[in-house]
């Protein structure tokens, strides 16, 4: 019996080779999946940096790195942040002292235009300076002037702080503040002695969360200015150390209801939107590219008026010579 293989055809021949060619291939060159799952991974470990970075947008607590649990974050920054209480109102009959140690209200400082408010207490080490450092730098480059188009009040929610605390606070940076009005736009306010409940009230409305740490002997708190309304609504959250004067501005002529700025400031917040996420102004595209078509088309239609209007200044149209009707005579 012969135990020799049958023969294979020429066909089949083909067929096996094309098959081992194409394994190989397959073995060596990556399949389109694969390559697509590499490059989301390569994306992914690319922006993994830039997502670990903060925003200075609000959070339910401490803002930290992406990856790092809540158990390993000190205990006293679980709880510090802003929330944004957006269109309620601060309790206006608040009772404060003021630089001078008189008595005041809140609402004192309301009623006539918008307000700029920051939180910090007196003898911060570190941050309180640097978000008031921060807001003195923004507001010297407004335009908008300090009492007659806004007010700027600063609170300390330390009760330790007096009104001697506030009122070296307040020589300090109007120094370094020198605008026409400062001196009596800018109040450096604190709580009464003992006076724990006005500070939980006014702050818990304004969704400023702070909290005291034992350890460091210090207080613990976001940083950020709020610009309210003059019927002490809340209307924008800045946050961070550095405000850009753009945004403050767009704060304070929004929260005046057009009664504080120029048209160009209506105009440009037609185009720019506040995002309360990250606390900034963004441009709206679909919105700026209506105003630049609209632009385009006025100027057009202006050039072409004005060289019409030049083209018949110069070759005006000739007058017609006066014609004498003659009728033909009788026959």
């Amino acid at each position: 019996m012969n135990n020799a293989l049958p023969r294979r055809s020429r066909n089949e021949e083909r067929r096996i080779r094309r098959f081992s060619v194409e394994e190989s291939v397959s073995s060596e060159v990556p399949s389109v999946s694969r390559v697509v799952a590499l490059f989301v991974a390569v994306q992914f470990f690319i922006a993994a940096p830039a997502l670990a970075q903060t925003t200075g947008a609000p959070a339910p607590g401490y803002k930290r790195e992406s990856g790092i649990p809540a158990s390993t974050r000190p205990a006293p920054l679980r709880e510090v942040g802003f929330d944004q209480n957006l269109d309620q109102r601060v309790p206006l009959e608040t009772p404060l002292v003021d630089e001078s140690g008189r008595t005041v209200r809140l609402g004192d400082y309301f009623g006539r235009r918008p307000v700029v408010l920051l939180f910090a207490y007196y003898e911060c080490p570190m941050l309180c300076t640097q978000v008031i450092n921060g807001l003195a730098s923004a507001l010297g480059v407004l335009s908008l002037a300090p009492g007659k188009d806004f007010e700027i009040v600063t609170i300390s929610f330390d009760p330790r702080d007096t009104p001697a605390t506030a009122t070296a606070k307040k020589a300090a940076y109007m120094q370094r503040y020198q605008r026409a009005g400062a001196e009596t736009a800018w109040h450096f306010l604190t709580f009464a002695p003992g006076d724990a409940a006005s500070i939980e009230r006014l702050t818990d409305a304004a969704g400023f969360r702070y909290v005291w740490d034992q350890q460091t002997q210090q207080f613990a708190h976001p940083s950020g200015v709020i610009v309210l309304t003059p019927d002490g609504r809340l209307a924008r959250y800045l946050f961070g150390i550095e405000y850009s004067p753009r945004d403050l501005r767009f704060g304070i002529v929004e929260a005046s209801a057009g009664k504080v700025g120029s048209p160009v400031d209506a105009l440009l917040l037609y185009c720019f939107h506040y995002n309360p996420m990250t606390g900034r102004y963004g441009l709206v595209i679909m919105r700026a590219i209506r105003v630049a078509g609209a632009a385009t088309v006025l100027a057009l239609g202006g050039f072409i008026f004005i060289m019409l209007r030049r083209e018949r200044t110069r070759h005006p149209a000739p007058h017609l010579a006066p014609t004498t009707r003659h009728e033909a005579p009788d026959r």
